[in-house]
């Protein structure tokens, strides 16, 4: 009978990692397509103004958006049903706007600064005192270029 003995030294095999790069690959894919990007939640509610004539922006990344309307229904015991201003996912006073724009424009490219677009995304029903204020506040921050976001009219 053959005797089976553990003496010998045998050391442990090394660990394969070739296949890691695509494990790793294939595991930086999955979580590219199930991650969304960010979006601002919108706490004012707004009925964009109708328009005929209207232009698609060009670079999304170069525009800042300014949301206003009324709070949505579980702010409105907070905040009232006054027309507020959202800027990202805060309410803001219009003195609140150059700060605002100051920090956007840091978080852009030098070069892309100049471009920055600022669109309003007021509701239809808003005064125009108010969407005159954003605007007197944007020129003060040096913010020339403005869009008004609008829905397609219905042809007649």
């Amino acid at each position: 009978m053959g005797k089976f003995s553990k003496a010998g030294g045998r050391e442990m095999p090394e660990l394969n990692t070739s296949s890691l790069p695509d494990l790793v690959f294939a595991f930086l894919f999955f979580i590219m397509m199930v991650t969304t990007m960010r979006e601002v939640t919108l706490k004012v509610v707004f009925k964009s103004p109708q328009a005929t004539e209207l232009q698609k922006l060009e670079k999304k990344s170069l525009v800042t958006f300014i949301y206003i309307g009324q709070p949505v229904q579980e702010f409105r015991s907070k905040m009232g049903t006054e027309t507020r201003l959202q800027l990202n996912d805060q309410f803001a006073e219009i003195s609140e706007i150059q700060d605002y724009i100051a920090q956007e424009k840091s978080s852009m490219k030098e070069e892309d600064q100049p471009f920055m677009t600022v669109s309003i995304k007021a509701d239809q029903e808003t005064k125009m005192g108010i969407i005159t204020d954003v605007k007197q506040a944007l020129r003060e921050a040096y913010a020339l270029k403005i869009s008004y976001s609008a829905t397609q009219a219905a042809a007649r």
